[in-house]
């Protein structure tokens, strides 16, 4: 799809002014900075990896190490539970499961603490005497340490939920049924990812916003139903899947040929699922950094003129989930929106969600949300464009509606609307 660069000048214009105050910025402080600090610095961003807290505190009894991906990477197989009858939704049943199950945890490692009690009574009894009980012949501090026991290390691994990688023969995809034969119905959604990756491969992991999307999606499943949707940045996929339950066709994009490769095999994973409503589910390439679309035959998850032409003609919902951590990719984002919203027939309708990130920077020697902050400075500018053709109104959505699916809703999470008119 070919760039109108008089449409989306203006835009354009104020991201880049923004990036170039950032960039002057951040040039002059740079200067300053020792040369042996910025190899110190340079190790630690090229080894350092995040693990979505969706893993983290995953309530499955385990992850499934299925097999390892082109890059050499491990990729589990979890199951996410949906919740669909009303006590789960109204009783809140899942998230008491979560805090039951922890407190069971507790329980038990209290009770296998016992032992280690009268160690703790003893140090207490020997404080009540004075710091003299405590001193040796010489006058060294003798310390009573608690000791650590096999019942003490195995009450704290108690405490914590417990993963336990099994190594699957490649192809064996049910191989869970025989433990777990309730997955294959249609109260979980089965998907692939990796855990622990490096900050360019976060979109193999599932992460909270993700859900928080998927959640609204089944709330509001009237407004979507048989829609045409994109999906940017799609990741493992899961967004889409739960959209394809209800819309009629879904085109989930991102980039990277090993991702999507992972993205399809969660949609055939998941089929079961969308089949019912006969929603369809596209796994396509589109980066933000390029004006048109990949139409190479040749290259995989390349779109055919038909496929781009169904877009541009029928799509009413464009949706992103978790994003918006790096502010390059953020102004990429909002200019393929606003591209892809100039371009499409009808007016269409925007949701993002987001989790807000707390981080502590040297910069400011304090906790910031710096990619939040941008994001919303980059929301506020998309409002406040003026071009004569396209109208857009932001406004956020209350979180008040139910939980489809068992995660930790924090107060850090967002999800935003967009309405994109067109102009008379």
């Amino acid at each position: 799809m070919p760039a109108n660069g008089r449409e989306w000048n203006p835009f354009v214009a104020a991201l880049h002014k923004g990036l170039f105050e950032h960039c002057r910025c951040f040039s002059h402080q740079h200067t300053m900075v020792d040369l042996a600090d910025k190899e110190m610095d340079n190790p630690t961003f090229r080894s350092d990896t995040v693990l979505s807290d969706v893993h983290l505190h995953c309530p499955s009894k385990r992850h499934l190490m299925v097999r390892l991906n082109a890059v050499g990477q491990p990729v589990f197989l979890s199951y996410f539970k949906l919740l669909w009858s009303t006590e789960d939704l109204a009783s809140g049943k899942h998230m008491r499961e979560i805090t039951a199950g922890r407190e069971h945890q507790c329980r038990k490692g209290d009770e296998l603490c016992d032992k280690d009690k009268s160690n703790i009574k003893k140090v207490e009894e020997l404080n009540s005497e004075g710091v003299e009980a405590l001193l040796d012949d010489d006058g060294d501090l003798e310390v009573v340490r608690r000791p650590q026991s096999a019942s003490g290390l195995e009450a704290e691994d108690l405490l914590r939920d417990i993963v336990c990688p099994v190594i699957l023969m490649k192809g064996k995809e049910d191989a869970f049924e025989d433990e777990e034969p309730e997955c294959t119905c249609s109260d979980f959604v089965k998907i692939e990812h990796t855990m622990a990756t490096p900050l360019e491969d976060v979109g193999k992991q599932v992460w909270r916003a993700a859900f928080l999307l998927a959640d609204y999606i089944f709330f509001k499943r009237d407004t979507f139903r048989c829609c045409s949707v994109l999906e940017l940045g799609g990741g493992t996929g899961i967004s889409s899947i739960i959209m394809g339950t209800v819309a009629k066709r879904v085109y989930c994009t991102d980039v990277g040929e090993d991702l999507l490769a992972m993205c399809e095999q969660n949609v055939a994973l998941n089929k079961h699922l969308m089949e019912p409503g006969g929603g369809e589910v596209k796994v396509k390439e589109l980066d933000w950094l390029k004006d048109e679309f990949c139409t190479d035959r040749e290259a995989p998850y390349s779109w055919s003129e038909e496929e781009i032409a169904d877009l541009l003609d029928h799509c009413s919902v464009i949706m992103a989930a978790d994003v918006f951590y790096d502010d390059d990719l953020t102004d990429a984002l909002f200019r393929t929106l606003y591209r892809l919203t100039h371009n499409l027939k009808n007016s269409c309708t925007v949701y993002l969600a987001l989790e807000k990130r707390l981080n502590f920077t040297l910069r400011h020697m304090d906790v910031t949300c710096e990619a939040y902050s941008h994001f919303r400075n980059t929301l506020n500018d998309l409002e406040n464009l003026q071009d004569g053709k396209m109208k857009y109104t932001v406004e956020p959505i209350k979180l008040d509606f139910c939980q489809f699916l068992v995660y930790e809703r924090i107060e850090q999470l967002e999800l935003w609307k967009i309405m994109a008119e067109h102009l008379p």
